[in-house]
């Protein structure tokens, strides 16, 4: 078969079967009598081989050695090829990001995609100052997309870094609370407790009703970062954990402000106090958590808090007899 039928029948150009024949990758069984060049059957079953290989993803260079290779094994050749791929999918997706990072940023023209590529590698540097620099200058100076400040503030490990990346992120609008509400499902602990924390200093709704849907986690940080930041919006439903944080002793002081928040009206103080009662009552409490229950109750106004205190004041344990005793007297001086 002669190389234009060849050519014809396997779809690979006259030119490119000469290269391949340059390169040792293919040779002619024979010639004819005019010095033309005659493929034999193996012939074009190498042609289709060499280009199999190519479709996957090998060069010319690589194809020869595979070919020739006596030992060669397509397994171990497959999985080279399937990590290739995902690097090379890994780059193009960061370039892809990066392109519509600087595209959301609406550059007008080359000076902005300039301090927008500037501001995105900033964001990106090992140097903590740096990237609190970036945070800070991204409000003021260059607009950064919200996707770049979420995605750097779910990363962001160091403390005055992250707490830059939040007030810039606060100060961007409520754009970022789905990405961070993402953020709540991550499998990774830091990354929820990251997510949580950026969404309780974002002072909009729908940041709140996030933060509301995150108060039946499963992670007991994000309940209680949840509670904190919905006392201090005067979210009632919040109130059952900031009662167990005062019991458990985490972040008890923060949750005892909250619940003292929370107690600007009639209702909202008689369900804390009646909340706070119930916990006094049960006897699986102890003696330390009933104190700082007994201490909750202080921040408290209205009579249920009052009776309740008195109560107290008549209470076995001493500590807690003395303590709700102080309380009154402080009350009724006020």
């Amino acid at each position: 078969m002669l190389i234009g039928e060849v050519a014809r029948r396997s779809g690979v150009s006259a030119r490119m079967l000469r290269h391949y024949e340059s390169l040792g990758l293919l040779r002619p069984t024979e010639r004819t009598g005019g010095g033309y060049r005659e493929y034999a059957d193996e012939d074009i079953r190498r042609i289709f081989h060499i280009e199999s290989l190519r479709a996957l993803g090998l060069s010319l260079r690589e194809v020869g050695s595979a070919l020739d290779d006596p030992g060669f094994a397509p397994s171990a050749l497959i999985d080279d090829l399937m990590r290739q791929t995902r690097e090379r999918i890994a780059r193009e997706t960061a370039l892809l990001t990066r392109l519509r990072r600087i595209g959301a940023a609406e550059p007008t023209g080359w000076e902005d995609v300039l301090q927008t590529v500037a501001l995105l590698q900033a964001l990106g540097s090992e140097s903590a100052d740096r990237r609190q620099r970036a945070a800070l200058s991204s409000v003021d100076e260059v607009p950064v997309p919200v996707e770049a400040l979420v995605e750097a503030v779910l990363g962001e490990a160091d403390t005055n870094v992250a707490g830059a990346l939040r007030w810039a992120l606060a100060q961007s609008g409520d754009g970022g609370v789905p990405l961070l509400a993402e953020g709540l499902g991550s499998p990774v602990a830091e990354v929820r407790k990251r997510a949580v924390q950026s969404l309780a200093e974002i002072p909009y709704d729908e940041a709140t009703a996030v933060l509301r849907d995150a108060l039946a986690h499963t992670d007991l940080v994000v309940r209680r970062c949840a509670a904190l930041a919905l006392g201090a919006r005067e979210v009632a439903d919040a109130v059952p954990t900031l009662i167990d944080m005062v019991v458990e002793e985490a972040n008890d002081v923060d949750a005892a402000e909250a619940l003292s928040a929370l107690a600007s009206g009639p209702a909202s103080a008689d369900q804390i106090t009646d909340g706070l009662v119930a916990f006094l009552a049960d006897g699986a409490v102890d003696a330390s958590a009933r104190l700082r229950l007994t201490q909750a109750l202080a921040e408290i106004p209205g009579s249920a808090a009052s009776r309740a205190l008195a109560d107290l004041s008549r209470d076995e344990d001493r500590t807690i007899a003395l303590t709700a005793a102080y309380i009154l007297k402080l009350r009724e001086v006020s």
